[in-house]
């Protein structure tokens, strides 16, 4: 089936009524209806619609290439290192993502054509940061040319119009980052454009956030950095508000006569409550939009309840992507300055301000903010894409994005990483297919997980609840081997495969994805109950991994753990019914002493 993209807009009473044309689709290219038309060349591209049981796809809340997007290659990518075996380890047939009836044959793919194939990394090409400048502005000059889909959105204030004696809008940024290719900044200045008022964008730094330590603080403070330079430049204000939100954003608004304010979008609970404390707060006459900037298909548009089963949120999502998978417009510079310019942000007393744990290091490997990882995605294209499909699940090969700390911070958007890899399918195009797949359904399977459990998304009472039951059968199992956090912290454990994960993750910030299943799934073996190595493995997770606190870590621990987006295996001890790995079969997969001398590790 070929499906063209279609750009449009919607909500005719929206706050924003955009004067742009229609983008309308024909069967060979997207014509722009304005005066001075132009043709976007078509490029088909193949996104794969496996099955749960096809392609390894274990689990969406590792993917971000390195928290469950390295998944394993061949027939058997699940079973190969659990009970069972077999093609099908999911169990039973496959089923059809459309008619979810079982059916049998290959996966079914669907093609989605998504603009020009403009990319090139030849000799005499242009530099990669330019090639996108270029494709964003292929669309527009500005976001005022361009049908903003607000089904991206989310009105949350009682006010839903836009109050034009203002003197602004504020793009209240959280989780989303960075400037291009960032939804609601593009929304934001729609608004402020159209009314003609400044644009602010406020971050509101606390000095203390659950588990944060200085690795985090220090990866999010320098990309922000990043981003007020480039606002700068832009003529778009840029303020850092010491405090909570609910403190210091309303004053801000009450301040500069603020007409509009606009956020990003988290489904995990403490940026839910902010959001909800903030709404309640803001004045009457302000209105209040979420837009979704990290979800490809907006969460809310995805579906309407929690998704157990991948082939079922597959169908949802793969007919909306048509509607959602598309080229941003350029964040340009603002006509509507604002009347004075805020003091430049001290960042070295900010940092030094912070009253968070400092004993974990800063990472050396990853250069933080959008530059630095559109770098990142620059060179897994080059070097590592080719050889993805094959080499993903090896954690002695080199051949995943390592993009899951710019994703987590927002500093790189997915849909960006989606759009530059689909323009290699004719050289790559079994990787491109995995990368794109597992990128759409397995990462925003744990955003739906998240968004409608959201009490219970780190807790074994999110698990299904055969895990659960068969979890609780089997608690009071003998372990042989029961450690200590602090063991488990300094890799003082039986198993050096193990110790190995744990070093590389405590080390660079990071740890390959089909360890991190190995991993946490050892923590259950070896702690006193399933409460206790959920706890562990988050606490782990999200002390050490520069993507941790994200609804990709969360659901991967209770993955592994809990059974979370699996089905039930043949039971045995400790385990009961949930999916088993073993140091043995993951020695016929990779060269384990080879990795283990890597780390300098070793059994104790």
């Amino acid at each position: 089936m070929r499906v063209q993209l279609l750009i449009f807009g919607l909500s005719t009473k929206s706050i924003l009524q955009p004067s742009n044309s229609l983008y309308r689709a024909t069967s060979s290219s997207f014509i722009f209806s304005r005066k001075n038309n132009f043709v976007h060349p078509k490029t088909s591209v193949t996104v794969s619609s496996r099955n749960m049981s096809e392609g390894g796809a274990w689990t969406p809340s590792w993917y971000k290439d390195s928290w469950g997007g390295n998944r394993g290659s061949g027939h058997n990518q699940r079973g190969s290192h659990s009970r069972g075996g077999g093609r099908n380890q999911r169990g039973g047939r496959k089923p059809n993502q459309r008619t979810h009836q079982p059916t049998g044959g290959p996966p079914k793919m669907t093609k989605i054509d998504s603009g020009s194939k403009v990319l090139s990394f030849g000799a005499g090409s242009k530099d990669f940061l330019e090639q996108l400048a270029d494709q964003r502005r292929s669309i527009c000059s500005s976001v005022m040319e361009f049908n903003f889909n607000e089904r991206r959105c989310r009105k949350l204030s009682v006010n839903r119009e836009f109050n034009s004696d203002s003197g602004g809008v504020v793009y209240w940024m959280s989780r989303d980052q960075r400037v291009q290719d960032n939804w609601a900044m593009l929304y934001a200045q729609q608004l402020a454009m159209k009314h003609k008022v400044p644009l602010y964008v406020c971050f509101c730094l606390v000095p203390k956030f659950l588990d944060a330590n200085i690795r985090h603080y220090g990866f999010m403070l320098k990309g922000l950095e990043e981003v007020e330079r480039e606002l700068t430049s832009l003529d778009i204000s840029f303020h850092l508000l010491t405090g909570y939100a609910v403190d210091v954003l309303p004053q801000f608004v009450t301040e500069m006569n603020i007409g509009g304010v606009v956020t990003d979008f988290s489904p995990l609970r403490t940026p839910l409550k902010w959001v909800r404390d903030v709404t309640a707060k803001l004045p009457r006459d302000v209105s209040f939009v979420q837009v979704d900037a990290h979800n490809i298909v907006p969460c809310w548009e995805t579906s309407d309840k929690q998704e157990h089963r991948a082939y079922i949120i597959r169908g949802k999502i793969m007919d909306k992507l048509p509607t959602y998978l598309t080229e941003f417009p350029p964040v340009c510079k603002h006509p509507h300055p604002p009347p004075s310019k805020p003091q430049p942000v001290d960042w070295v007393s900010t940092k030094a301000s912070l009253e968070v744990d400092r004993t974990v290091p800063e990472v050396t490997w990853a250069t933080p903010g959008s530059v630095g990882g559109l770098r990142q995605l620059e060179l897994f294209c080059k070097e590592r894409l080719e050889v993805y499909s094959a080499d993903r699940n090896k954690p002695d090969h080199k051949a995943q994005s390592d993009l899951s700390p710019w994703y987590h911070f927002g500093h790189v958007s997915v849909q960006r990483s989606i759009l530059t890899v689909q323009q290699f399918q004719s050289e790559h195009s079994q990787s491109v297919e995995k990368y794109i797949d597992e990128a759409v359904i397995w990462r925003e399977m744990a955003e739906n997980s998240a968004f409608y459990n959201p009490d219970r998304y780190d807790s074994l009472l999110g698990a299904p609840d055969w895990a659960q039951k068969t979890l609780r059968d089997h608690a009071g199992d003998k372990r042989q081997y029961i450690y200590s956090r602090e063991q488990l912290e300094q890799a003082r454990t039986h198993d050096d495969l193990w110790n190995a994960a744990q070093i590389q993750m405590v080390r660079e910030g990071k740890m390959h994805g089909f360890l991190r299943m190995y991993w946490a799934k050892m923590i259950l073996e070896w702690t006193p109950s399933p409460e206790v190595a959920l706890k562990e493995a988050i606490y782990l997770n999200d002390k050490y991994n520069l993507d941790g606190r994200d609804p990709n870590g969360y659901a991967g621990c209770l993955w592994a753990i809990g059974g979370l987006h699996d089905r039930d295996f043949q039971e045995r001890p400790i385990y009961g019914k949930i999916r088993f790995m073993t140091y043995y079969a993951s020695k016929r997969k990779f060269d384990v002493p080879g990795f283990v001398k890597r780390y300098g590790a070793k059994a104790y």
